[in-house]
Formats: C-alpha cells, structure tokens, sequence
C-alpha cells in the first residue's frame, strides 16, 4: 500500500512546482510529504523555491509600479538612429 506513494526525487519536484502555483492534487501533496521525510535534498528545494518565487513576486511588483517610457529626446534619438 505504501509503495504507491513512493516518489523519486524528480517527481518531488515536479509535484513541488505544481505545488507553489496551486495546481496539485491533495493525493500528490500527501506524496510529497511523504517524499520530504525521507530526502532533506528535496525539503531544501522546496524552501529555496518559495523563497526565490517571493523574492520574484516583490520585483515584479516593484517594476510594474514604475513606468519604463523614454522621454521625447530619447525617442527622437531612436527614430534618426533607425533611419540610418
């Protein structure tokens, strides 16, 4: 019975990604638990990938707050260097 939810660590991951964004299944995230009390390794991957998807999510808020516009001069600029 326990053999089906045995996982290899390439499958860990894979459930893990699926996990961040919402889109595992409850039998799959009780397979990665399972999965984390046997590998430390993949555990460590879990942190840094929540962490690094935080670290993500607060940059790209901060970009889309800024406006990313050349001004007139910088658009002219462009244009002539275009042309030639």
């Amino acid at each position: 019975m326990f053999k089906n939810l045995r996982i290899t660590c390439d499958e860990a991951t894979t459930i893990c990604d699926k996990n961040q964004y919402g889109e595992a299944t409850l039998l799959e995230k009780v397979k990665l638990n399972i999965h984390f009390i046997r590998c430390r390794i993949c555990g460590v991957y879990s942190k840094q990938n929540v962490f690094l998807s935080k670290i993500y999510k607060n940059y790209s808020k901060e970009c889309k707050e800024k406006k990313h516009c050349l001004t007139k001069e910088e658009k002219e600029d462009l244009k002539h260097k275009l042309k030639t």
